[in-house]
């Protein structure tokens, strides 16, 4: 791997670079974007609606303007096509909520020198937090899902499988989008009882109730339930030490029938564990917020799925945004 020759100039940057992520977040939790839509306001205008000091409401504009997300003209400030894209509640490409996650977490890496001496958690993590944390949190995986899992099902082959478990699926996004793409296909979106009226939400808005269901549980403490020919297995793995890794991919293997498939979504490190950037920039995350969890290298996936069992790994071709990955096994 070439090694990046840092300047001056770059280690200041990177140093000030949550000036930049401040910025954004303030803009989405203001709701800013939304408020403009298509208009042209001037920042006083903003200022009104949202009843804040009009000074401070320009400074966050022009800076806003200053990183390409608005445009200024004579004194009137609009959105971007990809603000109005990404941005504005309502779109279906909005990211507005794993930006505020973001925001959440902004004190917790303030303390990742505390985590690193102590090995600990400094926060509790979303999944089990308060209604604000949680929401933002699963509607941000909702976000990001939405924007890959029309790529996945593509590439993804499941004719002839008749029932999927999305294991710890959130508001049930890849479920949708598997049973969507695969008319015979049934899901079921196992989860926190707390996740239970996301899911159901989510499910309903696209008219799928009659083929996906809920089954609320904690896969670390309770047994999964059912017979399934395919898991989906999106992002659960990293918040988990190695043994409950162990054991997740045991408990789910034991109810998937012998031909069926196991597939596994996650940030995949290197087998040197240095790389690439965005798994362990996501390590570090997982050492703030998890007791245990951590990014894996696709060799101690791989590892895991073989002890349980699991035949015919392999790794899809697909790259999805931060260098997430999908490896598939036949049980």
């Amino acid at each position: 791997m070439t090694r990046d020759k840092w300047s001056a100039g770059q280690l200041l940057q990177t140093s000030g670079s949550y000036w930049k992520a401040c910025t954004l977040h303030a803009g989405v939790r203001l709701d800013i974007f939304t408020q403009i839509g298509d208009d042209h306001v001037s920042g006083d205008e903003i200022a009104r609606k949202l009843g804040g000091d009009p000074d401070g409401m320009n400074r966050l504009l022009n800076a806003l303007t200053a990183m390409g997300l608005l445009i200024k003209e004579q004194g009137r400030y609009a959105n971007t096509p990809e603000s109005k894209s990404l941005l504005v509640k309502g779109s279906p490409k909005y990211i507005g909520h794993i930006i505020t996650h973001h925001h959440i977490l902004v004190s917790a890496w303030s303390q990742l020198p505390e985590a690193v001496k102590s090995g600990e958690p400094v926060r509790q993590r979303s999944s089990f937090s308060e209604d604000e944390d949680r929401e933002s949190f699963l509607m941000g995986m909702f976000n990001l899902a939405m924007n890959i899992a029309p790529d996945v099902t593509a590439l993804i082959d499941l004719t002839g499988r008749r029932y999927l478990i999305d294991l710890g699926g959130g508001p049930g996004t890849y479920a949708i989008h598997f049973c969507l793409a695969n008319p015979d296909l049934r899901a079921t979106v196992y989860d926190l009882p707390t996740t239970r009226p996301f899911a159901l939400q989510t499910i309903e808005r696209f008219d799928l109730a009659d083929r996906i269901d809920f089954m609320a549980g904690n896969y670390i403490e309770d047994e999964i339930k059912g017979s399934y020919d395919v898991a989906w297995l999106s992002h659960i793995l990293h918040g988990e030490g190695p043994e409950d890794c162990d054991m997740i991919i045991r408990k789910t293997v034991s109810v998937v029938e012998l031909g069926g498939l196991i597939l596994v979504h996650d940030f995949f490190l290197n087998d040197n564990l240095d790389g690439p950037l965005f798994p362990t920039l996501f390590s570090l995350n997982m050492l703030i917020n998890t007791p245990q969890g951590q990014s894996y290298s696709e060799a101690q996936i791989t590892s895991m799925l073989a002890t349980a069992g699991v035949k015919e790994i392999r790794r899809i071709p697909f790259q999805g945004p931060n260098d997430s990955g999908i490896i598939v096994g036949v049980v």
